[in-house]
C-alpha cells in the first residue's frame, strides 16, 4: 500500500516503543516521515536522535510539542519561554519541519481568558526571533474548546490565524482535525489559512462517538465521524501537498503491537484519508 504522503506522529506508537524501536518500525514498514515528541527525543538523547532518523532517512514533519506560555507570574511565563527556545533548539537537531505549539491553558487560580491568550501571543512574539535564528517555524495549533481551560485557550483555526496575523509572517499553524473538525467556520478558515501560507502541517485521526476520554480515546481514521477525504480537499486547494500526520492519543491502541497500528495507520491513509 502506498505511504507517501504519511507521517506518524510517534505519539500513536509511544507505549509500544521508544524513539529507536518506532523509527526502526517506521521505517521497516515503508513510512519515511514522522513527528516526535519532546519526551521521547531526550529520553533517546538528542544528539542519538538525530543520529538514527538521519541514519533511516526520516523527514521531520515536526517537534511536538512547545508552548504553554500561561503563567500567574512574569518568573513562570519567563520560565516558559525559555523552555520554548530549547525546544526550538531541540526542533533544529533533528530537522524538524516546525515547532507545534500547544499554547496553555488558564493560568492557576484565573478565570481571565482573555489575559491568557494575551500570554500566548506575548510568549510566541518573545520565542520568534530565535526561532528564525534556527530555521523551525513556530506552528499554533488550536485544541478543542474541552481543552481551552487547562491546554490551550485557542481553540479554533480563525482565532490561531488572528494572532498569526498579529505576530507576523513567521508563524504558522497545525491543522487537526480532531480538534477542528465541528466549526462552521473551518473550511473557510483553511482557505484563510491557505491565502497567508500559513499551512505547517495537517494532523489526522477521528472523532469518536461516544468518546470516552477527553484525551486518550482519539479513533483510528474511520472509526469516527469525521469527513477526513473532505478537509484533505480543502486543504490541497489551499496549497499544502504535504503529509497527512497521524497522531493517535489512544489507550486502546496503545494496548495494541506498533507494528500493527502503523500498519493500520497505512491501510486506513490509503482507504478513508
Amino acid at each position: 500500500m502506498r505511504t507517501e504522503g504519511l507521517s506518524i506522529n510517534l505519539a500513536t506508537v509511544r507505549e509500544q516503543f521508544n524513539l529507536r524501536e518506532a523509527v526502526e518500525a517506521c521505517a521497516r514498514l515503508g513510512i519515511s516521515a514522522i513527528d516526535p515528541w519532546r519526551d521521547q527525543v531526550q529520553k533517546q538523547g538528542i544528539d542519538e536522535s538525530a543520529k538514527i532518523i538521519k541514519a533511516h532517512g526520516m523527514r521531520v514533519t515536526g517537534l511536538c510539542r512547545g508552548g504553554f506560555f500561561t503563567a500567574a507570574d512574569d518568573k513562570g511565563r519567563q520560565t516558559a519561554i525559555d523552555d520554548n527556545k530549547r525546544a526550538l533548539d531541540e526542533a533544529a537537531a533533528i530537522g524538524a519541519e516546525c515547532l507545534v505549539l500547544v499554547v496553555g491553558g488558564l493560568p492557576q487560580g484565573s478565570r481571565d481568558i482573555a489575559e491568557a491568550r494575551d500570554m500566548v501571543a506575548s510568549g510566541i512574539d518573545a520565542c520568534r526571533a530565535h526561532a528564525k535564528a534556527v530555521g523551525v517555524p513556530l506552528a499554533i495549533e488550536p485544541l478543542h474548546p474541552m481543552y481551552a481551560a487547562d491546554r490551550a485557550c485557542v481553540n479554533t483555526l480563525g482565532h490561531a490565524l488572528d494572532m498569526c496575523e498579529q505576530l507576523g509572517p513567521d508563524v504558522g499553524v497545525v491543522i487537526d482535525v480532531y480538534h477542528l473538525w465541528w466549526d462552521p467556520n473551518f473550511e473557510d478558515d483553511i482557505a484563510r489559512a491557505g491565502r497567508g501560507k500559513r499551512i505547517l502541517a495537517h494532523h489526522i485521526c477521528d472523532w469518536l462517538v461516544p468518546t470516552r476520554d477527553m484525551l486518550l480515546d482519539r479513533g483510528m481514521m474511520g472509526d469516527g465521524v469525521i469527513d477526513l477525504k473532505r478537509v484533505r480537499r480543502a486543504i490541497e486547494a489551499a496549497g499544502y501537498d504535504g503529509p497527512q500526520e497521524v497522531e493517535i492519543l489512544s489507550s486502546a491502541w496503545w494496548a495494541k503491537p506498533g507494528d500493527e497500528v502503523i500498519k493500520t495507520c497505512i491501510e486506513r491513509y490509503n482507504t478513508v484519508c
